[in-house]
């Protein structure tokens, strides 16, 4: 599946555990030998009232919290399946609600972390400004979405390169846990145009937690409201961040085909 061209392979493992090893992901991400995919999802059992338990793994193998257009992906999956529309989503970040919309699915992805702890950083530091830079990029807002970004502002998206810039922000001494990196272009006081690179993937067509972070972080700036258009590489996500500081993020899921894998 695939939420505005950020992809996954998504296999169930409700019924039969599944134990794959970092190997055996790169093998299946790999895009010339395998199926190809910016993460691979697991879906397990869960405990309590959630409907599952979605497990994140980048194309590098690693293991992560959060990725929202993920959670839109598994949601209209479990939505389809139950013939209902609200569909509760467990992750290591925590609880995620996701529910139909005019325009796709909606996932409520949780609070906002704004505090350098919860990012987290490696120490205190204020967390609107960073004392980080590379190239032409400079003092970052740093949000938690349940994994960590570095938000900066630009006067051109499209000016920057990321493929240069981005793995070395990605590995900042800051991030003790390595960092996603947007670079947000201000449009209007209601879009965003936004260029992510993924912690473990690299740029990516669409990054839902990276839309989430850069709406929290230009709102603090007091650059956009609080309810945005996000304009990414393959298409655009709406963004609301409530008063109530929980965030909701609303857009498409696409099904691209099904079938079986055999891991030799």
């Amino acid at each position: 599946m695939h939420g505005l061209g950020n992809d996954f392979v998504i296999l169930d493992g409700r019924g039969t555990p599944l134990e794959l090893n970092a190997a055996q992901t790169l093998a299946i991400a790999d895009r010339r030998r395998g199926i190809g995919c910016d993460q691979l999802i697991l879906l397990e059992e869960a405990a309590g009232d959630a409907d599952l338990m979605m497990r994140i793994r980048n194309a590098d193998g690693g293991e992560v919290e959060a990725c929202g257009n993920a959670a839109r992906c598994v949601g209209q999956l479990i939505l389809d399946e139950k013939g209902s529309d609200r569909a509760k989503i467990k992750t290591l970040a925590g609880e995620l609600l996701a529910v139909r919309s005019e325009s796709g699915i909606t996932v409520d992805m949780g609070p906002a972390y704004l505090d350098w702890q919860d990012i987290p950083l490696v120490g205190e530091m204020d967390t609107l400004a960073l004392n980080m830079h590379e190239g032409p990029l400079s003092n970052p807002v740093a949000v938690g979405m349940g994994n960590p970004h570095a938000v900066f502002f630009v006067a051109d998206a499209e000016a920057i390169e990321l493929e240069t810039v981005g793995p070395q922000l990605e590995h900042h001494a800051l991030y003790p846990n390595r960092t996603n990196v947007e670079e947000a272009q201000i449009i209007s006081r209601n879009q965003i145009r936004l260029r992510v690179w993924e912690r473990g993937v690299g740029e990516t067509e669409a990054c839902g937690s990276g839309a989430c972070a850069a709406v929290v972080a230009a709102a603090r700036r007091e650059l956009t409201e609080r309810q945005v258009s996000v304009v990414l590489n393959g298409g655009t996500l709406e963004i609301e961040w409530r008063d109530d500081n929980h965030v909701l993020m609303t857009g498409p899921t696409e099904l691209s085909f099904t079938g079986t894998w055999m891991l030799s």
